[in-house]
């Protein structure tokens, strides 16, 4: 425990500077070179979502000491939290890639159906192929996205940008799904069935509930149990996945609607206004009536 609390984290706040793609405060970076991207030669903990597409060439890396071999269309999802290590392109490798916030891709895939689904495949999963039209579909996707990062005169920069990724995002699902038809696929886990219904269940319920004892309850096991299978699977706790949830909506809120604070609180059942207050500063850094103003 003691090593990985010494493991540099890769956020996009370092390394956006580095990027001729564009990038969008720190939620965002563009790479149109995958070469470009400042690979770790040490181990790092991910800050952020990395999300790479190999055009060309091959190239190897490790995520939480598991080795992987990339080829020409194969697709990377490295999650957040995830370490990665030993990252070796052959010089004929070209591709591109996108690393996005975790308080960003949460609004982005906030509305993507069976996200549970995707979550689990992606981190069981994280290099698989794509067929020459899905590759090109994501070329596609990345240009405009381009264009529309660096297009800073736009009013609607984030929330265009933020629409296309959404849409780039379900196409992705559908080749996971597909994928996911023809990969002889092992049988799941316990701790994997766990983390699907929990994550189904906090979808669901994360407006009304937020005790982890709770969901243990609905999914007959202790607390402790649950605990140990979420973190086992996703590397994070109950918790922290049900407070994402919980101030993502608060921010949708703030932001998309009119509503007071104190009505916030009371639709998604806090005790007050000031229990909120304090429940938002302490996640995401700033009052609740700053967040709006900002």
């Amino acid at each position: 425990m003691k090593a990985s609390s010494t493991i540099e984290e890769v956020t996009i706040e370092s390394l956006k500077e580095m990027s001729k793609g564009g990038h969008i405060d720190n939620d965002l970076i563009l790479f149109d070179d995958i070469a470009s991207v400042p690979f770790p030669y040490g181990p790092r903990r991910m800050g952020c979502l990395l999300l790479a597409l190999c055009l060309k060439g091959k190239a190897q890396y490790s995520v939480n000491t598991e080795k992987h071999e990339v080829e020409q269309n194969h697709i990377i999802i490295i999650n957040e939290g995830q370490v990665t290590d030993d990252f070796l392109l052959s010089r004929d490798c070209n591709g591109i890639a996108l690393l996005i916030s975790t308080s960003f891709f949460r609004e982005i895939i906030k509305n993507v159906h069976e996200l549970s689904s995707l979550l689990l495949f992606s981190r069981n999963h994280p290099v698989w192929k794509l067929t020459p039209n899905e590759t090109k579909t994501i070329v596609e996707y990345f240009r405009l996205l381009k264009a529309k990062v660096n297009d800073k005169e736009h009013h609607f920069r984030k929330d265009t940008v933020r629409l296309l990724l959404t849409t780039m995002i379900y196409d992705l699902s559908n080749a996971i799904y597909k994928a996911q038809q023809t990969t002889n696929e092992k049988k799941q886990t316990r701790a994997e069935h766990i983390f699907t219904e929990f994550i189904r269940m906090v979808e669901q319920n994360f407006r009304n509930e937020r005790r982890v004892s709770w969901y243990g309850q609905q999914l007959c096991i202790t607390p402790k149990y649950l605990s140990e299978a979420i973190k086992q699977v996703s590397h994070r706790t109950p918790n922290e996945w049900i407070d994402n949830y919980v101030t993502l909506e608060i921010r949708v809120l703030l932001k998309n609607s009119t509503k007071s604070i104190k009505e916030i609180a009371q639709e998604l059942h806090f005790p007050n206004q000031s229990f909120l207050g304090k429940y938002f500063k302490e996640h995401v850094g700033c009052s609740p009536s700053d967040y709006r103003k900002s």
